[in-house]
């Protein structure tokens, strides 16, 4: 209720805050939709086409779907803020709106204040996306697609033939399949160990081939047979009979392929490894990064009233493609150990906060 006073000089920034934030959200919801939206058609189409041709099912195909939208919206969210940033503050600039801001004594600082405590939700959100949501599903979809994988196997593999299983160095033979129980009837699996001088036979009445699990071997179950274990050099020969045996089928490519993206977070900081050290120092930064490109975007937006737009969003879209560029290059050399974890990927946070100082210290913007 008016009391016949000044309302405080706190409740006019607070609108102002809100205002800002009522501008950004919505090109930001909007552009999110879309991009998410593009992003499942594309997805969908995939995944699709793969149970169409009988290698996944369709639960299956959806769930993979929604997994890599999820994975998506760690790149999604900071860059639909960052477009938004730009064309909310670009449209307060070209309405005159900004003018009004700096006449009635809205200095540039406070504006940026009020895009960073909206940024700093949506760094939020995407922190919480890259450390936790990210390897989740990851390791999510590597357990479908194996899943997939091994059934889709299974009924390539024709009976009467030797196949010599990838990822190892087993050689396997069945001679008969059944797919229903997803089973292969009278295996015979052999594999050499060239420098201890023998090999291994195993005979056996049924086998499932395999169980692929993410992170760890593959592993095949042989049911009611024979394990023998051939001294090539002298006589010592071993003969063992089984009613079920496990046999891991190490597979290094896929489990390297696993481990960075589905490992842990915490795992990953105990973690000594050049790529190691990559994935955990993108996941942690990910929300800084989200922060300063929101915070360039203001500068960047500037214009005046009947200036051209496209000037200034060539420029922010040439920044945006720059300053990814740059953090993908440098998790590279992380990656093959051509940089140290110090500076390692915080060398381009340093050069994005350095691009915004100088972009706020402008002669253009000090004037504001």
């Amino acid at each position: 209720m008016y009391n016949g006073h000044q309302p405080p000089k706190e409740h006019g920034l607070l609108i102002i805050d809100r205002h800002i934030s009522f501008e950004i959200l919505r090109p930001f919801c909007m552009g999110l939709g879309l991009l998410a939206l593009v992003f499942v058609g594309f997805s969908a189409a995939r995944q699709l086409s793969l149970a169409v041709d009988g290698k996944l099912d369709m639960l299956t195909a959806f769930k993979l779907v929604g997994l890599n939208t999820l994975i998506t919206f760690e790149i999604l969210l900071p860059s639909a803020f960052f477009f938004s940033v730009l064309a909310a503050i670009g449209r307060l600039y070209r309405d005159s709106e900004m003018s009004a801001f700096y006449s009635a004594g809205v200095s540039q600082a406070r504006i940026l204040m009020a895009v960073l405590k909206l940024a700093l939700v949506i760094a939020l959100i995407t922190g919480l996306l890259s450390v936790l949501g990210r390897p989740w599903a990851y390791r999510t979809s590597y357990e479908l697609e194996s899943e997939a994988a091994a059934q889709f196997d299974l009924k390539k593999m024709s009976a009467n033939e030797f196949v010599n299983m990838e990822g190892s160095d087993y050689t396997f033979i069945a001679t008969d399949i059944d797919l229903e129980k997803d089973l292969h009837k009278n295996v015979f699996l052999q594999k050499f160990y060239t420098e201890e001088g023998r090999s291994e036979i195993i005979v056996a009445e049924s086998a499932a081939m395999p169980t692929l699990n993410p992170g760890q071997a593959t592993r095949a179950t042989f049911y009611n047979g024979y394990n023998y274990l051939l001294d090539q050099s002298s006589s010592r020969d071993m003969t063992v009979q089984f009613k079920e045996l496990q046999v891991n089928l190490p597979n290094e490519e896929a489990e390297e392929k696993y481990r960075r993206k589905a490992e842990t977070t915490l795992n990953l900081f105990k973690s000594t490894r050049p790529k190691d050290i990559a994935e955990y120092q993108w996941r942690i930064s990910t929300p800084l990064g989200t922060v300063l490109l929101a915070l360039i975007a203001v500068p960047l937006a500037r214009s005046a009233p009947r200036e051209s737009r496209f000037r200034n969003v060539s420029i922010a879209l040439v920044s945006y493609i720059v300053l990814f560029a740059m953090v993908s290059v440098l998790r590279t050399f992380v990656e093959q150990g051509r940089l140290g974890a110090i500076p390692g990927l915080w060398t381009a946070y340093v050069i994005q906060a350095a691009v915004l100082l100088l972009l706020v210290s402008s002669p253009r913007m000090l004037n504001r």
